[in-house]
């Protein structure tokens, strides 16, 4: 190997490239993008139809089949649903990871676009959206007032918008929480009937007179003059004199039949904070943006802008993702500086202090190199990353330390400083090598998961492959160097205290243990089998989980009262809520949405739209305390569990990519009064297993719909056509948005042309309806039409093109959400299903199994590639085995670790494994390398095998306790989501180290080959 010659004969060309990388790295930690989880997103788009009036039975119909199906038509499809309800389909397509977010969604628009011809001509809207991690809100802020109007709330609201829309890194500014204006049009419709008009006529007038055509331009000598035409309406006066008829002289204005003023649309969605009157300003970053950067700005013109409020309102902070993103980072970042400083510990009570500034000066080294390196490839600062830097933390002194050793040893042997460093180093480098490349090939697949949980997790181990990479550099070309000119000879690793005590060990203990194991080696391998099947029996008791919750002060609570309610009953139930919070003096404030859920604030929950029986109300507390937020939930649930006529049901965040709910139960069928039944019965096996909450199941109720039966026979009689009955009823109802008015300051409000009513329509309002025949005739909606109460259903939903039922639920914190669920499989497959009917268990054990599965791939992928590269090394078959005899001792360890500390075998924990299997078959290889090294200069087997044990022993414990230490503030104060993982590592480690040294011994003398001869 050249390297560490060329390297230190050219120092100052090393010693430059080394400042170039770290300040690249400097700037990219100080540039690159900060948040609080991965941005990712899974590829999927969704698309949205309002049409109005229409039952779900319709929309399924004619709206949700015919977008499914030529959806269906894409390649790669992952998951594709759908939700019908009273006049909204919402079509979700999800794609394979790995598929082009942009061209899906392109694909996607295309093909809905390629049948909106066929959709009804009276959708109100057609919406399709492409999934993405930036609508996430970063900040939410109110504007509170009991006081002034929502006029003033609103022209308060949007001048925010403006302000903050110019702060840099912006994606948008969203205003939330209050009603449209529009210019309503309430139509009298005896007065319609008795000027023998109709409904479209006024309408068609409306339309005609606010069209507004461009009259071109005319030449006139040397100048060119516009030609205006008679425009758009200036003022609502203009509205009021459209003439809408005239026959023999007489004019019929709007003014003549219709009350035209500035009103607000039916206020459907409301909101408050800590009990006061409130409307919402949102903020969303751009991808790739620094928080604290766009944070800072809005901050700083929110302060300019809440001094020019009036005295009536004020603003207040509901949330802001940047305080969160600084807790965890810089909580992460504290893990990492108690990390180094604990290997730096362990090192200098190992080695000297020259030998220790040069091997703590690779920790920084490499994490600035590596950090360079994953801003470049387009990862920022989160939990993930900082998380990688931890892990590869205890391992980049390793090759420092095997270097700066074998330098010293050099010295020792009479070379000169600069031969020693180039002879030391290369005499190991391709080892070292060797070594690193077979912990790098742990990481490798877990970057090639295809799946969303590949995507959340992805800059984790791209994160250790390029700091480990950066600290094999400069082992082989930073560090020969400076032990060149800084360690002299006799200054290598000294008789500390440490290293008095582990020789002892070493002749009290280990030489022992190891004779007796290789006097017995079937025995020794017997008992090893016997503690690893031991360890596996321990792994049902350990359980399993996903992602654990998100440990954050915050939480929402879903209030849902049966469909159809009105949006006054639904405030009855928010206020309450309401009530039991400020009790709490550990909450911080609360935001309640009445009619709509809270604007989107963490990246696995999405807002809900605006539904007149639904409020989510979003909390957060003083403290970040857990055991606080545990108490709160806990005592809220109780409280809330038997409210009646609505559920209220209070969930903490998540960690982890987006799952439908720890708990989901598909049941897959056609006729929905037989997936209402079964159902009912499997609702009862959910309630019925051990610690689940929030259980939710969509057909537990139907909603009575008042039905406008007409007499299609009566109505053909008189000339009717069924269009202008439904357009009719719709325009006194809801209302009908027939054009749009601009007013002085360009800002556009709907002319909605409805029923003149002074508060909400009422059944009566059906008898001043009068539809208009073709002959001009006005016949009351009564003598055509019957109005009837019916039963419907509340939502159809589908699952890859099939009609089910989604029933879900949320499982106690301190409950097994694996041994839950399979204890409601077991009830199923007990379950007598009709014939045609299926379930189909959705969740976090589909995401799981999803996500296991690719670590499961990725393991094996990791193992072959490291098998290869030993095979490579060793130039044999059976010496790679020998070495990966450590993977098992390390689950022993592992599987311990985790039933001690009492934490389930979640994802992290696997990803731990994962790990574990590069870190600790680097012990197996220096045990069997140095034997061969032995072997080779001509001793006998097992004097090779206890001289190589004894020698390599202090190393690998040196290189344990390092990576021991750098995790070990991240497993402590990591909480539930880096827990597992922490003590799956360093369980299996220590495990792995100690029985290391035993077992590979014992193995090598059974099945390296001549080894009976050797032996002699």
């Amino acid at each position: 190997m050249r390297i560490p010659k060329l390297a230190i004969e050219n120092h100052q060309f090393t010693i430059m490239v080394v400042i170039l990388l770290v300040l690249s790295g400097l700037a990219s930690l100080f540039t690159m993008p900060r948040s609080e989880d991965p941005q990712v997103s899974p590829s999927g788009s969704s698309v949205i139809v309002i049409f109005p009036g229409a039952n779900p039975a319709d929309m399924e119909e004619l709206i949700a089949n015919p977008i499914e199906e030529v959806i269906n038509e894409l390649e790669d499809i992952k998951r594709l649903t759908s939700v019908s309800e009273d006049g909204l389909v919402i079509v979700a397509v999800e794609f394979e990871s790995g598929s082009n977010s942009d061209d899906k969604y392109s694909d996607v628009v295309q093909k809905v676009n390629s049948i909106r011809s066929k959709l009804p001509e009276e959708i109100a809207s057609l919406e399709i959206q492409k999934w993405t991690i930036s609508d996430v809100c970063i900040l939410q802020t109110a504007i509170i007032s009991d006081s002034a109007s929502y006029r003033e709330l609103e022209y308060e609201a949007e001048r925010l918008e403006k302000t903050l829309e110019k702060v840099p890194g912006i994606k948008y500014i969203k205003t939330w929480a209050f009603p449209q204006q529009e210019i309503r049009v309430s139509v009298d419709l005896e007065k319609l009937a008795q000027y023998r008009l109709s409904l479209e006529q006024v309408i068609g007038a409306i339309q005609s007179v606010n069209a507004n055509i461009p009259g071109g331009s005319i030449d006139i000598g040397m100048r060119k003059f516009t030609v205006q035409t008679s425009g758009s309406y200036q003022s609502i006066a203009d509205i009021r004199n459209t003439i809408v008829h005239s026959l023999n002289g007489k004019i019929v204005y709007l003014k003549d039949i219709a009350d035209v003023e500035s009103s607000y649309e039916d206020n459907n969605y409301f909101a408050r904070v800590s009990g006061k009157r409130a409307v919402f300003v949102t903020a969303s970053q751009k991808e790739g943006t620094n928080i604290f950067d766009v944070a800072g700005g809005l901050k700083e013109k929110l302060t300019k802008f809440e001094k020019q409020l009036p005295q009536s309102m004020h603003l207040y902070n509901v949330f802001d993702q940047s305080q969160s993103v600084s807790h965890r980072v810089y909580g992460f970042f504290s893990n990492l500086l108690q990390g180094l400083l604990l290997v730096g510990l362990v090192v200098f009570l190992a080695v000297s202090v020259r030998a220790t500034i040069i091997v703590i000066l690779v920790i920084p080294l490499s994490i600035l190199i590596g950090l360079g390196f994953v801003d470049i490839s387009n990862y920022g600062l989160e939990q993930m990353s900082i998380a990688g830097l931890v892990i590869a933390l205890g391992l980049l002194v390793d090759n420092a330390i095997v270097v700066t050793e074998n330098i010293s040893r050099f010295m020792k042997m009479g070379h000169s400083p600069k031969e020693a460093a180039i002879k030391g180093t290369k005499q190991i480098g391709w080892a070292v090598v060797s070594s690193t490349v077979t912990t790098i090939l742990a990481f490798v697949p877990i970057i090639m998961m295809q799946n969303i949980t590949g995507d959340f997790i992805r800059s984790m181990p791209v994160t250790v492959v390029y700091t480990l990479a950066a600290s094999l550099l400069l082992s082989l070309t930073l560090t020969p160097y400076l032990s060149s000119k800084f360690i002299k000879v006799g200054d290598d690793f000294k008789e500390s205290r440490i290293r008095q005590s582990l020789n002892s060990f070493i002749e009290k203990y280990y030489r022992k243990s190891l004779n007796r194991a290789l006097s017995r080696p079937k025995m020794a391998v017997v008992a090893a089998l016997l503690i690893f099947l031991c360890s596996l029996a321990l792994f049902p008791v350990v359980g399993v989980s996903f992602f654990p919750k998100a440990e954050k002060p915050q939480f929402i609570i879903n209030i849902e009262t049966p469909k159809g309610t009105s949006i006054d009953k639904t405030d009855q139930v928010a206020q309450y809520v309401e009530s039991a919070l400020a009790r709490y003096d550990e909450v911080k404030h609360y935001a309640v949405n009445i009619g709509h859920g809270n604007p989107r604030i963490y990246y696995n929950v999405m807002s809900k739209r605006e539904q007149s029986n639904y409020s989510q109300v979003y909390v957060e507390l003083k403290e970040n305390d857990m055991q606080v937020l545990s108490d709160i939930t806990a005592e809220l649930r109780r409280e809330f569990s038997d409210f009646p006529g609505a559920k209220i049901e209070v969930k903490e965040f998540e960690q982890g990519p987006p799952v439908e709910a720890p708990i989901a139960i598909k049941i897959i069928g056609k006729n929905l009064d037989i997936l209402k039944n079964i159902a009912r019965d499997v609702e009862r096996m959910i309630a019925d297993a051990p610690g689940t909450i929030n259980i939710d199941n969509p057909m537990n109720t139907s909603k009575t719909d008042l039905h406008v039966n007409i007499n299609r026979a009566k109505a053909a009689m008189l000339g009717i056509p069924l269009v202008n009955i439904d357009r009719t009823v719709r325009a006194s109802i809801a209302g009908l948005s027939v054009s749009q008015y601009r007013d002085a300051r360009g800002k556009e409000y709907d002319i909605v042309v409805r029923l003149p009513f002074s508060d909400k329509p009422t059944v009566s309002d059906f008898d001043k309806i009068y539809v208009s025949s073709q002959t001009g005739a006005q016949v009351p909606l009564k003598q055509i039409a019957a109005i009837e109460f019916k039963s419907t259903p509340l939502t159809i939903n589908h699952f890859n093109l099939e009609r089910n039922v989604a029933l879900t639920a949320d499982v106690m914190g301190n409950i097994s959400v694996d041994k839950t669920t399979k204890q409601i499989i077991e009830k199923l497959k007990k379950y007598n299903l009709p014939l045609g009917y299926r379930y189909y268990i959705g969740g976090e054990i589909e995401s799981r199994e999803e996500s296991f599965g690719g670590m499961a791939k990725a393991v094996i992928i990791a193992l072959a590639a490291i098998f290869a590269v030993l095979v490579l090394q060793f130039r044999s078959f059976s010496q790679p085995l020998i070495v990966f005899s450590a993977i098992p001792l390390a689950i022993i360890g592992s599987v311990a670790a985790l039933f001690i500390t009492g934490n389930n075998f979640s994802f992290t924990a696997f990803v731990g494994i994962t790990s574990l299997v590069g870190i600790v078959i680097n012990n197996s290889i220096i045990l069997v390398d140095y034997t061969n090294q032995l072997r080779k200069d001509g001793k006998p087997l097992i004097t090779a095998l206890k001289e190589a044990g004894e020698i390599r022993f202090i190393p690998i414990i040196l290189t344990t306790a390092t990576t021991v230490g750098g995790l070990l503030p991240l497993t402590l104060r990591g909480g539930t989501m880096w827990a597992p993982m922490g003590w799956t590592i360093i369980g299996g480690l220590i495990a792995s180290t100690f029985l290391t040294l035993i077992f590979v011994p014992v193995l090598y003398k059974i099945f390296t080959p001549n080894a009976a001869a050797n032996s002699k």
